[in-house]
């Protein structure tokens, strides 16, 4: 398959901009990074220092709890900080979003100049970049850094291939979750790049022991209403919450799942829907209206209310299953 090269790329245009950064270069994913979140931030930060941008790191500022996450910095000697570790973070600083944008709720509001996005998820405004490529078409974000090595005639190294590869793989769901002709093209290019036998140790580590724990308890919640499932877990991260609600949605007759996790800040939620009456991401928005915020793709999204939006005297769980209820009667 052939891939002319454009005369001035995304990424040429990007390395110019940041050539003028007046400090560091921070690449920043959303809080909890995924295995696509990394992986294009991996990805990201190879074609930067190819392009001689210095001073350049990736930073994230919540835990790293799953397994296969954990397991990927690991394989790969991603450099990746956290953003409380990171002492020289400061507002001469320039940072470049990946898999994230701007005023979501996966994502703190760094003391940084976010000067570019580069994302999959839904357009949220115009927030003052200097530089923007958002595909919300694309199931993963790791597909459109893959597009920036082919379309630059750069061979990704095996370690790079690899993680796009298992980036696009875990976000589409096998390529069978909002997977785009984009998202198959790149995973058919990055296939005979990457070493198989390293993906096939990372599905070897998509939960611990720890996890099937919080699982057990989780799934002792789980309520079934016709198609849609609820599912309560206690105060863990955005990925577990998100893979716990991909465990339900497979169960015999439930294509909706809204999991949520009640915080010390508020309550988090994730959204699975493969019921193409039933948008995850307009889901969420209906479920957050007038209290917090929420976004994401058709088939799932997430979104969180602050502790002081919610209402103390009326139980959430039974609130949010009414409204969601009563969404899925008038859209189904």
């Amino acid at each position: 398959m052939s891939h002319k090269k454009q005369d001035y790329t995304k990424l040429d245009e990007l390395a110019e901009i940041l050539k003028d950064a007046p400090d560091e270069v921070f690449i920043q994913p959303h809080n909890v990074p995924d295995p696509d979140a990394i992986a294009a931030s991996l990805g990201m930060y190879y074609l930067l220092s190819q392009r001689g941008i210095k001073k350049l790191s990736i930073v994230y500022d919540q835990e790293i709890e799953k397994a296969n996450s954990l397991k990927m910095l690991e394989l790969f000697n991603v450099p990746i900080i956290q953003a409380s570790r990171a002492a020289t973070l400061g507002a001469e600083d320039w940072a470049v979003l990946v898999d994230a944008q701007k005023g979501n709720a996966n994502i703190t509001d760094l003391p940084v100049n976010e000067v570019a996005v580069i994302d999959h998820h839904e357009h949220c405004g115009d927030k003052g970049y200097r530089f923007m490529d958002i595909r919300p078409e694309a199931g993963s974000c790791s597909a459109i850094i893959a597009d920036w090595f082919f379309e630059n005639e750069i061979e990704p190294p095996m370690h790079v291939a690899t993680a796009l590869l298992y980036g696009i793989f875990m976000d589409t769901d096998n390529l069978t979750r909002g997977v785009s002709n984009l998202d198959i093209n790149m995973f058919y290019r990055l296939y005979s790049l990457s070493d198989i036998s390293m993906i096939v140790e990372l599905k070897g580590h998509d939960i611990s022991a720890g996890d099937l724990e919080l699982y057990a308890e989780a799934f002792k919640t789980v309520e079934i209403y016709d198609e849609l499932a609820f599912l309560r877990l206690l105060n863990v991260n955005d990925s577990l919450l998100g893979a716990a609600g991909d465990i339900v949605v497979s169960v015999a007759g439930v294509n909706i799942v809204v999991a949520y996790a009640v915080r010390d800040k508020g309550i988090k939620l994730s959204i699975r829907s493969v019921n193409p009456k039933i948008k995850a991401n307009d889901l969420v928005k209906y479920l957050t209206e007038g209290c917090g915020v929420g976004g994401g793709h058709d088939n799932m999204a997430g979104g969180f209310i602050p502790k002081e939006n919610l209402n103390a005297s009326r139980d959430f769980g039974t609130f949010l299953k009414h409204r969601a209820i009563a969404y899925f009667e008038k859209h189904n």
